[in-house]
């Protein structure tokens, strides 16, 4: 019996513990008019209606993303940094720096 209660207890903290799974994805650099700039990857953590991504000791969180019409409009929101961040789709991610006229869109497999 008190092996079962100690199964059944290391369950729930291993469910518990586990959190979104970050994933590796490629992003292509671009100006905000397209022109190609290089490639870099980032660890994307998808939460949804939110998405962070992280490079080394940075991480940029996205904020909770909103659309009025999620069939006509990209979910979007502003970051703490000024960025604007958008979910393209559930596999592609974009964040925006007006202040360097960069965008990076990734690509998640």
């Amino acid at each position: 019996m008190l092996r079962r209660g100690i199964f059944t207890l290391f369950l729930l903290l291993t469910g518990c513990a586990s959190g979104p799974q970050g994933v590796d994805c490629l992003g292509e650099v671009t100006t905000l008019y397209g022109q190609p700039l290089g490639q870099t990857h980032g660890l994307i953590f998808d939460l949804v209606s939110s998405f962070s991504v992280s490079k080394k000791d940075v991480t940029v969180q996205s904020g909770t993303l909103k659309s009025l019409d999620r069939f006509r409009y990209v979910p979007s929101a502003v970051t703490r940094e000024g960025y604007y961040a958008q979910r393209l789709s559930d596999k592609q991610f974009r964040l925006i720096n007006p202040y360097q006229d960069t965008q990076i869109t990734w690509t998640c497999p």
